[in-house]
């Protein structure tokens, strides 16, 4: 049996993926995620009864996204050259929309840039481009087993969101461990800039007080329909075969709407 014992925790530690479930509960939602890291490739699967079965899988040296909806077995599939276009897309339209602006009367201009004040990337408004969320340390608390240091986010002077993080180490990961997620967290910026805090993301230097360090064991959000809270209630190592970070068999390919391909 003492032999036994041996060999399972020697298989466990020479594990290097990393897989972590979380919890998330607020304003209708009731999701489980489960979260699969490896060293280039991260899959964050999520289920639930309004949600239904989705997943994001990410392959860090192939800089590719592929978009699940398990449900429906289709995908899409989103390059860096994707978000290269999608940039030169949004670009494009705010400049011809600023132009039309520009050639209105004045009083008809004040309407238009009123009604669009609070849509994110319309030109002329109080939010012309999406504001980036800056966090700044406000005390500990505990979350199931981790004592945390809590960081509080605001967006034009509001709090938006709240994130408890701890050390890689007090998990026993190292930051390196957490580099795809980061990658993965620059590519959810660029596609749904809105929406980007609500995913689990890891963060990495203090970026001069403007962001949190560590990971987050749990994230409050206190936008959209109300507040939601995901947390950490469970993380560990495990490895994963190959099929895990792979469109399965069957899958229907969808277009990614970007603009026509060349």
């Amino acid at each position: 049996m003492a032999v036994v014992l041996c060999l399972c925790a020697a298989a466990a530690q020479a594990a290097t993926g990393i897989q972590i479930t979380e919890k998330t509960t607020g304003a209708g939602h009731d999701l489980t995620s489960r979260i699969q890291i490896d060293q280039h490739r991260m899959r964050v699967e999520t289920t639930g009864a309004e949600a239904g079965h989705r997943a994001f899988v990410f392959d860090g040296t192939k800089q590719v996204l592929w978009i699940l909806n398990v449900d429906k077995q289709t995908y899409q599939e989103v390059t860096k050259e994707d978000l290269q276009r999608l940039s030169q897309q949004v670009s494009g339209a705010m400049a011809q929309m600023q132009a039309q602006l520009e050639k209105m009367p004045p009083e008809q201009r004040k309407r238009m840039e009123e009604m669009m004040k609070n849509m994110p990337g319309m030109p002329g408004g109080a939010q012309a481009k999406i504001v980036p969320t800056t966090y700044r340390k406000t005390g500990t608390a505990t979350v199931g087993k981790w004592t945390c240091q809590v960081w509080e986010g605001q967006r034009d002077g509001q709090k938006v969101s709240e994130v408890c993080t701890v050390p890689p180490a007090a998990l026993g990961f190292s930051p390196a461990d957490f580099d795809v997620a980061r990658q993965l967290g620059g590519f959810f910026q660029q596609i749904m800039p809105a929406n980007a805090d609500r995913m689990f993301s890891v963060g990495g230097a203090d970026d001069n007080g403007t962001s949190f360090t560590g990971i987050p064991v749990r994230r409050v959000d206190f936008g959209g329909a109300g507040q939601t809270v995901s947390e950490i209630t469970d993380i560990g190592r495990q490895d994963f075969p190959d099929s895990t970070f792979e469109v399965p068999a069957g899958f229907r390919k969808e277009p990614f709407a970007v603009g026509p391909r060349p």
